[in-house]
């Protein structure tokens, strides 16, 4: 009797979940954040996500007929680049320049590593951070639309830009509800919060890295003076803490890595906030502990007991 045998890469499961049903609960679970970018900004929000997904779907499915692989787009994992990427754009960003992020993140970032579970770095932070050297003034353009059956659209800077040129801030209320200038998923902290307590509740995410991603920022901020639950509201802190720190393939696995991750982000974040010269370092912190990874798993994993009876 012949036995198959399958050999992938790692992160390894053992269950019924499958990368499918994982990835499905993170589309769920970004749901509420799309609501509230319709509501906030208006109609083409749900453009660019429409986008986004379009070209990272498209981008996996031609670039894996051409070098004559298994084919993985039904695994949804190109539906959940797509959404964070948009996620992480302006309104206004031109399509085109969606377009060119999604084809980045799947094709460069994750693709030509191999594809899912073998990119060293998450595709939709990486493709954000290439867009933002590359089309600066797009990238940096919010607005807020004067109502969702307008087209005209108010300039508006994110909190954390406001804060750093010393302009009047908005209210908790304004940040908790997202009705501030922003990209589409980051604004809403009830949207990004609620997604994440179903992640955590559905046991895709563990709470290692979130919570010592927020509570560094968190207590630093209070350290250094800031007022601390303006810093963990505003910015990209919950979307990236909630659902891109925590990515199986580029973050470590042991609850220690893990934990180490969350608080080497936050640090990161701050240092980049107080004293950098961009207002904010989500994207930045979370790239660069990617690149750790490797080192963190190695440090933090478990070792084998050998031993025996004494002679």
């Amino acid at each position: 009797m012949e036995t198959k045998l399958i050999s992938s890469v790692s992160p390894h499961f053992s269950g019924k979940r499958t990368t499918q049903k994982i990835m499905l609960d993170v589309i769920i679970a970004l749901i509420p954040a799309a609501v509230a970018s319709f509501i906030i900004f208006g109609w083409r929000s749900l453009l660019i996500i429409g986008v986004c997904v379009a070209s990272c779907v498209a981008s996996e499915f031609v670039f894996e007929k051409i070098c004559k692989r298994e084919n993985t787009v039904t695994d949804l994992s190109a539906v959940v680049t797509g959404m964070l990427l948009a996620y992480n754009l302006p309104v206004g960003i031109p399509v085109w320049q969606a377009v060119f992020g999604s084809v980045t993140a799947v094709i460069v970032v994750k693709q030509l590593f191999g594809g899912i579970g073998q990119n060293f770095a998450n595709p939709a932070i990486t493709a954000r951070i290439i867009m933002m050297t590359a089309f600066s003034g797009t990238m940096t353009s919010w607005v807020i639309p004067a109502s969702i059956d307008k087209v005209d659209v108010i300039s508006s800077a994110t909190p954390l830009v406001a804060s750093a040129k010393g302009e009047t801030l908005p209210s908790y209320l304004s940040l908790f509800l997202g009705t501030h200038g922003g990209c589409l998923g980051e604004t809403c902290a009830a949207a990004l919060l609620l997604g994440g307590l179903y992640l955590l509740l559905r046991g895709v995410i563990s709470w290692h890295t979130p919570v010592a991603f927020i509570a560094t920022v968190a207590i630093m901020s209070l350290i250094c003076g800031k007022d601390v639950l303006y810093q963990v509201l505003s910015g990209g802190l919950l979307l990236g803490a909630l659902f891109m720190a925590t990515d199986y393939s580029t973050t470590p696995q042991t609850k220690w890595g893990k934990i180490i991750f969350g608080i080497g982000c936050g640090l990161i974040t701050i240092m980049i906030r107080f004293w950098g010269s961009l207002p904010e370092g989500v994207s930045f912190s979370i790239l660069l502990m990617n690149i750790l990874t490797p080192y963190i798993s190695k440090l933090t994993r478990n070792k084998p007991l050998i031993g025996g009876a004494k002679k």
